[in-house]
């Protein structure tokens, strides 16, 4: 029995709320995914896993700051010094769109750091390539569609959509796994992983992918029953595509909430215990995931709105190191009766508040009933806008002036 730890989407340089931290100098938030990541590898190292299997994505774009890639580096280096296996596929944060130019986690080929393994195009490895465990691997990391089209050979005849070209490359990916099966080891564990999407997957927000706009990998190429784990990245929602079923097929997910589209996944990492035939799946926790609050609130009576806008949220002690949204929607007249300094004081021991306003405008602007638009003037149009948007009236004298001026001018360039 293999026992592999799989994670992915590490994402670790985001820094897209909060402060920093007065020790490290580091954003709080990269602390929050570094503290994640933390946990992964020192679960790796005590359990004595035979394999760490990251699916892509160590950082939030291609660009990382060395900083990040120190911290990364750090972790990576404690699982070679524990003399763990570790598998690192180059995922779409990970890559340049140019080709020959350096993706992010490239430091660990150029330096050939020991039992580190990075894949940067599509392989099939052996044994022999892993360090001598008895595992074979298929490993298709995310390539641009310039570096499939060169990897795969695939040259268009003429020039087509980008859903044709997709389309075409997704059939010798096909093709390409197809002549991998040709030379497995039938009594070896067999593992698929890819940094990719996956026809039927679910993004956080519910929505399914769907072949034809990106790279998208077919169902049934993932669930051929002769492979024994398949271990995924990209999409940040915890699932397994092929629920009781041979085999696996896990997305475990990113390590900490990336965004508002993650506020209500959990988050996790997977030990894989693979043998031949026959996979055992343990979903891990990670704990101590920062908690996003998310609420909104469309007022539509004068009344109690400070109450009603305080009881939109939860209680004080809920809202302790949490990021917090509130959406409000009202009519844009109703601005000075919303108290936003008593809403930040409320708000005070969140780690970070974000107060969305979306003011309400009149759909529709109604013309006096005895007059249409082709009886009136420009000006007289747009003070009727103005006048449905509640325009002061000193704003309102203004832009006649600077709409009349606009008007003339073009006018006279039209009458010359």
């Amino acid at each position: 029995m293999l026992t592999i730890l799989h994670f992915a989407d590490a994402h670790i340089d985001m820094a897209n709320y909060g402060r920093h931290d007065p020790e490290s100098g580091l954003p709080m938030r990269v602390i929050d995914f570094l503290k994640s990541l933390d946990t992964i590898v020192d679960t790796a190292i005590e359990e004595k896993v035979d394999l760490v299997l990251f699916a892509g994505d160590a950082y939030k774009d291609r660009n990382p700051a060395p900083t990040f890639q120190r911290e990364w580096g750090r972790r990576i280096i404690r699982l070679s010094k524990a003399g763990i296996p570790t598998l690192l596929l180059v995922g779409n944060h990970d890559l340049s769109p140019a080709l020959g130019r350096a993706h992010a986690i490239e430091e660990f080929n150029t330096l050939e750091v020991p039992q580190v393994h990075v894949i940067n195009q599509p392989t099939f490895l052996k044994p022999e390539q892993l360090d001598g465990l008895p595992v074979q691997i298929m490993a298709l990391p995310w390539i641009s569609r310039s570096g499939l089209v060169a990897h795969l050979g695939v040259q268009p005849a003429a020039p087509k959509k980008a859903g044709q070209v997709y389309e075409e490359l997704e059939a010798r990916l096909t093709e390409l796994v197809a002549e991998w099966f040709e030379h497995i080891d039938p009594h070896l564990p067999l593992v698929f992983t890819s940094h990719a999407s996956v026809q039927g997957a679910k993004y956080g927000a519910e929505r399914t992918v769907m072949l034809g706009s990106d790279m998208v990998l077919p169902g049934s190429l993932v669930r051929d029953p002769r492979l024994d784990y398949v271990a995924l990245g990209h999409i940040h929602k915890p699932q397994n595509l092929n629920e009781d079923a041979h085999p696996p097929v896990i997305y475990p997910g990113s390590i900490e909430r990336v965004d508002w589209g993650e506020a209500a996944d959990d988050k996790f990492f997977v030990i894989a215990r693979v043998e031949r035939g026959k996979t055992e799946v343990e979903w891990r926790q990670l704990t101590g995931i920062r908690s996003f609050i998310d609420r909104s609130l469309v007022l539509d009576s004068k009344e109690d709105i400070d109450q009603r806008l305080r009881g939109a949220l939860p209680p004080k002690e809920q809202l302790a190191d949490a990021i917090l949204r509130l959406t409000i929607e009202y009519p844009r007249d109703w601005e000075p009766l919303i108290d936003e300094a008593a809403l930040r004081d409320y708000a005070q021991d969140a780690f970070e508040f974000h107060l969305v306003k979306h003011p309400q405008i009149e759909s529709r602007v109604r013309l006096p009933e005895d007059q249409s638009v082709g009886s009136m003037s420009p000006l007289e149009l747009l003070e009727i806008y103005w006048r449905a948007n509640h325009t002061a009236d000193d704003d309102l004298e203004a832009l006649n002036r600077l709409a009349g001026e606009v008007i003339e001018e073009v006018q006279h360039k039209v009458d010359s």
